[in-house]
């Protein structure tokens, strides 16, 4: 008996040691995996690779999250950084997709008014979201001609883009088992819209003889301005259809800002167990034994299986120290004149006008001196909105853009912001008198913010001689090392950026991530 009892207890911690191991090895393996930047394609890659429970680790320079989708406090009032028309949810949308996925919350209210236009001549338009409303609109102020034909076709483009955009979420395609998938989802539909990607939305224009309505051309091209960051020539009728069509899915407003729309995924990355480290910009990368090495820019080292880059191309190539990878995409890089920057002024304002429509594009009689631009897009912050200034007031976000931005620094700010204050009184969106407080920031203000490659914002334009199939894919190195953001395809804006964030996560799952 004593024997049998010496016996048991020897065994139990052998037992007790085999019982541990068992159970480790029963765990899912964690996969570390840096993701460098924290804008908002960044943080949908993060947070569904976080919703996998993999260890994730998010390095971001500035101070704040978001990139240029944040906002930032001065004065006692909440400006953003960027973009301020969110879109993107709803039926077949990235946003609400990635929404869906995580069960992050988003406080947000439908425009019932998404944007209005002042054309050159003092005529206002409103962009409805019901479609035979905005088709009214348009024949009403361009004329009858085609506009209802033009109009339907245009809607019946984007909503077969969006659809098929997170149907078919390894595109572009660069590898054999990409094409499996793009093959599982295929319709003939699909094949159908391919040649739209061969024309230009100026010859979708002819299409519908509309190209000689010179004040329609004006309106159209201002319009991909914003969208597309291009004119009616260089859009291909695919996305520049999709991008003209942008207010007829439903136009959110963020309450608090658009780091409200950012913080929820940081949050939930760090629920799930990752991190989101502010003030850690990464300055180099190197792959060594199938591991990359990071090194932040305080000098600390990090160690990864997996890297995803949520910077621009341009910045991304900076970090890597891989000199195929340069090789590789040194043809695909968009240089200074290629790209847009943009001039921003925020103004903080005592309520005077009421304000029915949030958001607001002016197109001027005359060019901006210097810049040139032919319209100015101008953003309230909602009236009902108290965290972003007290509710007799108004925080207003006016931009233009700035063409070629390496060429464009060290201008007078304050005689531009001069001239934008009398374009908005004359229309009566201010008073001068109203104003309690504004500030400016250009190309090298953009680039401070953001380190972006000479302070280029909205991504990379749109270009005939880019087809969709030929945009910077998903997977960087061919290895372990992924990109995502709006250089990217298909990038331009919230819900682009956001799609390439899935997309980025969805090759990285085909390759072999667990």
């Amino acid at each position: 008996m004593l024997f049998f009892i010496d016996t048991i207890s020897y065994l139990v911690p052998i037992l007790q040691t085999l019982q541990v191991w068992f159970c480790l090895l029963s765990m899912k393996k964690h996969t570390k995996i840096a993701v460098i930047g924290s804008g908002l394609g960044s943080l949908t890659t993060a947070s569904l690779l976080a919703n996998d429970d993999h260890q994730v680790t998010v390095f971001e320079q500035n101070y704040l999250p978001g990139g240029c989708t944040s906002s930032y406090y001065r004065k006692g009032f909440i400006f953003e950084t960027g973009a301020t028309t969110v879109v993107g949810l709803g039926k077949d949308m990235p946003l609400q997709y990635l929404l869906d996925r995580t069960k992050v919350q988003i406080d947000t209210t439908v425009l019932p008014i998404p944007m209005q236009i002042i054309l050159k001549d003092g005529t206002r338009l409103t962009r409805y979201h019901d479609l035979n409303e905005w088709i009214e609109e348009a024949e009403h102020v361009f004329g009858p001609e085609n506009q209802r034909a033009f109009w339907q076709y245009c809607y019946k483009i984007s909503r077969f883009v969006w659809t098929n955009s997170l149907a078919q979420k390894t595109f572009p395609p660069n590898r054999i088992r990409d094409l499996g998938q793009l093959l599982h989802n295929f319709s003939f539909k699909q094949l159908s819209h391919i040649p739209l990607s061969f024309i230009s939305t100026q010859k979708l224009l002819h299409k519908f003889n509309l190209h000689n309505n010179e004040r329609f051309v004006q309106f159209v091209n201002e319009q991909l301005l914003i969208t597309a960051q291009n004119h009616a020539g260089e859009v291909n009728a695919l996305f520049g259809a999709t991008a003209l069509c942008y207010t007829n899915e439903h136009n959110y407003y963020v309450y608090g800002g658009l780091i409200q729309l950012v913080r929820p995924f940081c949050e939930f990355i760090e629920k799930k167990g990752g991190q989101v480290l502010l003030k850690t910009g990464i300055e180099a990368i190197n792959r060594e034994n199938g591991k990359y090495s990071l090194k932040t820019e305080k000098g600390e080292e990090w160690t990864a299986d997996y890297v995803v880059s949520g910077l621009p191309i341009n910045n991304t190539l900076k970090i890597f120290d891989n000199a195929k990878l340069n090789k590789r995409y040194e043809k695909k890089l968009m240089r200074s004149k290629e790209l847009n920057s943009a001039f921003q002024v925020g103004i903080g304002i005592k309520r005077y006008y009421k304000i029915e429509c949030l958001h607001h594009q002016i197109h001027l009689s005359e060019g901006f001196p210097v810049l040139g631009g032919a319209s100015v897009f101008v953003s309230f912050s909602h009236p009902k909105d108290w965290t972003r200034c007290p509710l007799d007031q108004y925080v207003l976000s006016i931009t233009t853009h700035i063409p070629d931005p390496k060429s464009y620094q060290g201008f007078d700010k304050e005689k531009l912001c001069q001239l934008i204050f009398q374009e908005l009184e004359q229309h009566k969106l201010l008073r001068q008198e109203d104003i309690i407080y504004y500030h400016a920031s250009e190309s090298s203000d953009w680039e401070r913010w953001t380190k972006r490659e000479w302070g280029f914002v909205g991504g990379y334009p749109q270009y005939m001689k880019i087809k969709p199939w030929e945009m910077i894919g998903a997977r960087l190195d061919g290895h372990k090392a992924y990109i995502c953001g709006d250089t990217t395809y298909p990038g331009q804006g919230i819900p682009g950026v956001c799609l390439s964030g899935i997309n980025a996560y969805h090759k990285m799952k085909i390759d072999g991530l667990k």
